[in-house]
């Protein structure tokens, strides 16, 4: 098969893009959103930032950033999409997070810091050699990755601290970024200062927010707020520099954004009229989801439920800044679990699983259309996994955002084809597996144990619909989701690479053994930018 061949499958349709060499454009005619397509035609790889590989115990912003956005080019991806990137409050998850708003110092790279003159190398190297890490290895070493910046963080900030009330960058990020990086960098020196970050465990006048409390804390502690800042601006150069470089390549960044946020946060301590909490600070209900596909007794996360109708009065303002923000990281939004937004399981806090939860009607259109009044246009996809009811769908709708197909779940009945690729829509963003999933590798090894009739049929007929027969199985998979007529089509790395399930991002409700799988050299990923570019040309991406 050559980059010039194209398989004129009866659900990718020619005409709808046109296409140059590497830098393309788009030509896009017959489509719902007008002249022009909100989502054209393309396709995009999900590994996030943790992944990368790194000599510092976790991948982060730095030259491999660089590296893999240079790899997205040359494989012809349109898209890199990532997980959060906020830092992680529990068992290292992305999607636990104590500020919604910040940025996960761990992905900090400290040694593009040196290029910027933020501390110096040899006490970067005195650090790392304290610890005994493997370039190579296939795992993010969570404790030496946090323990190797925080010490370095500590010596760069000391360094120049006393320059930094006359950095015109620096003070021109803390005015643009007041509106959450002031409660976030007090929470997060009042939450060292007091050994954890359970606020309402905190002395009561600084877990109620007294005023008086707050101010002296500020004038005792200035020098650890001002560390907390520092540490988000670092965050926010060497961020916004990989974005302007992915975008001067053509390549658009897809973030995340989670519905709940952590109790233990800023957010919830800044804003705590706005969410369901007792008299003690501790939330009434906590999210989650009912027994599903991922778990006989569902799953109970334990966030904070949200006040809608005190969000609402404010003119969902928290929700406005918080789509402000992501605009200002992001090209493109996953809402994670948009079926909250039209009614979310709300369970006991005191409960012991999610069985014992209930749907609660959510606030529909109203934060997306305020969000809209104030900031325009929203580039969301919705997350719309899970158990979808009409109303949710018709709530998708009524937004005009994006669905999501995943190839995982469409083998299990021959009357559901609403994940099998065949059957894709052009208004939908389309996979082969998510964070959550099994590796496609994994997968489909597992299908073959598990031998059912159904499901191996559906398998055989939809590989037979691929016509090189000389590709491996894996990417024979990943092809059809690339050939469906989803607009956009995003692969994980894994799936590229045929790895198992070792190299699983995630299992949904189990807490220890998640989020640690980092992309090596062992695996020769470089090698598969041809691969991955002849496999998008010949789907027309």
């Amino acid at each position: 098969m050559t980059s010039d061949t194209y398989w004129r499958s009866p659900y990718v349709h020619q005409e709808r893009c046109l296409q140059t060499d590497i830098g393309r454009t788009w030509n896009v005619s017959d489509s719902i959103f007008g002249t022009v397509m909100k989502f054209p035609r393309s396709a995009g790889i999900l590994l996030h930032i943790s992944s990368l590989p790194g000599r510092l115990g976790i991948g982060d912003l730095g030259p491999s950033a660089r590296e893999f956005a240079a790899f997205l080019y040359r494989s012809d991806q349109k898209i890199w999409q990532i997980l959060p990137v906020c830092p992680p409050a529990n068992g290292n998850s992305p999607y636990s997070s104590y500020s919604v708003f910040a940025g996960n110092a761990d992905l900090i790279s400290p040694e593009d810091m040196l290029t910027q003159d933020w501390g110096d190398s040899s006490v970067l190297e005195s650090i790392v050699n304290q610890f005994e890490l493997e370039p190579n290895s296939p795992s993010v070493d969570y404790l030496a990755a946090r323990q190797i910046r925080e010490q370095f963080f500590t010596h760069a900030f000391h360094k120049v601290h006393t320059e930094l009330a006359e950095h015109d960058a620096f003070r021109n990020f803390c005015r643009d970024n007041a509106y959450w990086l002031d409660d976030f960098s007090l929470f997060e020196a009042i939450g060292r200062a007091c050994g954890n970050f359970e606020w309402n465990q905190w002395p009561k006048e600084l877990g109620a927010r007294e005023p008086t409390a707050l101010i002296d804390f500020q004038k005792q502690h200035a020098e650890a707020i001002c560390f907390s800042q520092f540490q988000q601006f670092i965050f926010d150069q060497q961020w916004q520099s990989l974005k302007r470089q992915c975008n001067q390549l053509g390549i658009k960044i897809y973030g995340d954004l989670p519905i709940f946020v952590d109790n233990q946060s800023a957010d919830v301590w800044a804003h705590q009229s706005q969410f369901q909490l007792d008299a003690d600070g501790q939330p009434e209900f906590v999210a989650g989801v009912p027994p599903d596909y991922f778990s006989a007794t569902g799953q109970k996360w334990g966030n904070p439920l949200y006040r809608w109708d005190v969000m609402e009065a404010d003119g969902f303002r928290w929700w406005n800044q918080r789509f402000q923000r992501s605009l200002s990281q992001f090209d493109i939004i996953r809402v994670d679990h948009f079926r909250g937004f039209e009614a979310y399981w709300e369970i006991p806090a005191a409960a012991e699983d999610a069985t014992q939860g209930q749907w609660v009607t959510g606030p529909g259109e109203k934060p997306f259309r305020a969000a809209e009044a104030e900031l325009g246009d929203l580039p969301i996809v919705a997350e719309d996994l899970g158990l979808i009811t009409e109303a949710v769908n018709e709530l998708r709708t009524a937004l005009d955002f994006p669905t999501m197909r995943v190839m995982q779940f469409g083998f299990g009945a021959e009357d559901n084809n609403f994940h099998r690729p065949q059957f894709y829509p052009e208004h939908c963003f389309a996979y082969s597996g998510t964070h959550d999933n099994e590796t496609i590798f994994g997968w489909y090894n597992n299908q073959l144990e598990i031998n059912d009739e159904t499901t191996l049929r559906l398998l055989d007929e939809t590989l037979r619909l691929n016509p090189d027969s000389t590709r491996a199985t894996h990417l024979k998979l990943v092809q059809t989701v690339l050939n469906s007529q989803a607009n956009t089509a995003i692969i994980p790395m894994q799936d590229y690479l045929g790895l198992g399930n070792e190299a699983r991002m995630n299992l949904p409700a189990t807490a220890e053994g998640n989020w640690a799988w980092k992309l090596s050299d062992q695996d020769r990923w470089q090698d598969m930018a041809p691969v991955i570019r002849e496999m998008t040309r010949f789907a027309k991406r």
